[in-house]
């Protein structure tokens, strides 16, 4: 059941104004509202002051401030179209104070829309946004009531026609008794200081500079790279320079690549990589994960938006194409890329045309696309999951990165890279990687390659404490954690034909190897080819039995 309160001052003017609450809704007339903890506004006006700063968080409660006085003057006009201009200026006061912001008591009204005249002044008491600053951040030296101020220059301003300039002469906020106000047209005022404060009700662009703080950050970022051709991409196998090889021929042309891959194998090094050492190196290298945007969110990270496209597009924002005009784009996981985007991204490929989300301008960026997947594209083509003409385009100059399994004389090189930079992290020194972790780490199968190599050797690093060694024992702890701690277990498997004792082993080998052989054999029938339950049946390693059943099988 719904509880309704009069205001008899409104209703007086004919307007029967009132504040409704039912099913979960408060309705003032015919708008809804919402009722919010002081709190709440505190925290919001705390976090807008810490990541913005003090001027600029003034500047968006002014302009939120301000587009309510406007919206509620908008609302009494319709509410009450034959009242006179000074009784629609009293209300004013009244639903601020209905809205539960500020008592307000009038001091002095003059307005005459048709002459241009505004002149009144108002104390405010019980400044909701006074207490509330006072909470969060102590007396200050200026006055605080901005969101007050700015809903009053809102609707004085609507119903002017012209702009009404407000200051804040006495402020709860600043140690005074009440808060107090005046109000007049700009002609008005005689003082320079009002200029000053019309700033604050000036959009401010705070994304786009924020935009560029982050490009500047991500270019810095590339610029501290030690190496500038290859960065952490060291080796001397011969898949690791042959790939090389690739990416050094196919950088001075413009050509779209088509990196090639297992999950972690560094196919955006590469990418950074062919971008540092071609003529764009000077550009940005734009890089976006396909895979880790929403659906419905990749065009417009990818294109842009335009003001109003959507819920939420407050403001137009260049997508990625156009943050990286003469540079380079990363697409990493492409193949996860959407049906519309993908017809989005072919016309792009083929004439360097797009258009932002809710845009009908057509845009051109000169942007050189490199493309990475861990994905078979031509099986998702075959299955209708990607875009023949699309898989074409990006599949120009394909280049296969190689998983760390076959490049293995590298990880001593990559260890080495790794581990300098885990102790320059963590602030270890003296650290080293022992014999036996390097040789565990040689044959172990790498599932997760480069990016788990680099994992795990800053796990070690932690694990290992400031000074000392890095073992087997902090590279795979979960490996070893289940380890038998008795010997015999190690040497149960013998086969019963062997005979009895330490002579009847003697008598049914030909050598010790020949017994390595048999233990090893035997584990892995007894586990089932379960090769983890196996090395704990040996109390060793995965990673070792791998490697001495490889040894043993290949010729």
């Amino acid at each position: 059941m719904g509880h309704r309160i009069h205001f008899d001052e409104l209703d007086s003017l004919g307007g029967n104004l009132e504040l409704e609450i039912a099913d979960g809704k408060i309705l003032l007339v015919d708008q809804r509202m919402v009722l919010l903890h002081t709190h709440a506004m505190g925290s919001l006006r705390k976090e807008l002051t810490d990541t913005l700063g003090l001027e600029r968080a003034r500047g968006v409660l002014m302009r939120m401030g301000y587009a309510s006085g406007t919206h509620d003057a908008d609302m009494v006009r319709r509410l009450v179209p034959n009242a006179s201009d000074n009784d629609i200026y009293r209300v004013g006061p009244l639903l601020h104070t209905i809205e539960g912001i500020v008592k307000v008591t009038p001091l002095r009204v003059n307005m005459d829309v048709a002459n241009g005249i505004c002149d009144g002044e108002f104390l405010w008491e019980n400044s909701y946004e006074a207490d509330t600053h006072l909470e969060q951040f102590g007396l200050h030296h200026d006055p605080v009531c901005w969101m007050q101020i700015g809903y009053a220059c809102g609707y004085t301003s609507t119903l002017m026609g012209v702009f009404v300039h407000y200051r804040e002469i006495d402020c709860k906020g600043k140690g005074d008794r009440a808060c107090r106000i005046i109000g007049k047209t700009l002609d008005m005022w005689e003082d320079e200081i009002v200029e000053a404060e019309l700033k604050y009700y000036r959009p401010d662009p705070v994304a786009d500079q924020l935009l560029e703080l982050q490009t500047e950050v991500e270019n810095l970022r590339y610029s501290l790279e030690e190496d500038k051709t290859f960065g952490d991409m060291v080796g001397v196998s011969a898949a690791f320079k042959a790939t090389c090889e690739l990416i050094k021929k196919v950088a001075d042309s413009q050509v779209t690549v088509l990196l090639l891959g297992e999950t972690g194998v560094g196919k955006e090094m590469f990418a950074r990589s062919l971008h540092s050492i071609s003529p764009r190196a000077k550009n940005r290298f734009v890089a976006v994960n396909c895979a880790a945007i929403p659906e419905e969110l990749i065009e417009s990270e990818l294109f842009g938006v335009e003001k109003g496209a959507f819920t939420g597009a407050h403001q137009s924002k260049p997508g990625r194409f156009e943050r990286a005009h003469g540079g380079t784009l990363f697409l990493d996981e492409v193949g996860e890329l959407s049906p519309a985007a993908q017809a989005k991204l072919l016309r792009v490929l083929q004439d360097g045309e797009f258009e932002r989300v809710g845009d009908t301008r057509t845009r051109s960026a000169d942007v050189r696309v490199v493309a990475a997947t861990n994905r078979d594209l031509e099986a998702d083509v075959e299955r209708g999951e990607f875009r023949k003409d699309l898989f074409y385009r990006l599949n120009t100059f394909p280049v296969l990165v190689p998983p760390l399994r076959e490049r293995r004389e590298d990880i001593p090189l990559l260890v080495d890279r790794f581990l300098g930079k885990s102790m320059a992290r963590h602030g270890r020194r003296r650290l080293s990687v022992c014999p036996d972790a390097l040789e565990t780490l040689m044959h172990y199968e790498w599932p997760g390659n480069i990016r788990e190599l680099e994992n795990m050797i800053e796990r070690g690093v932690i694990i290992a404490g400031p000074d000392g060694s890095i073992t087997a024992v902090h590279l795979f702890p979960t490996m070893v954690a289940d380890r038998p701690r008795a010997a015999p277990s190690a040497i149960a498997p013998v086969p019963a034909s062997a005979g009895g004792g330490v002579a009847g082993i003697l008598d049914g080998l030909d050598s010790l190897d020949d017994l390595e052989g048999r233990l090893l054999e035997e584990a892995v029938e007894r586990s089932h080819g379960n090769l983890s339950a196996a090395a704990r049946l040996l109390g060793i390693t995965r990673p070792q039995l791998a490697y001495r059943l490889k040894k043993r099988r290949t010729p």
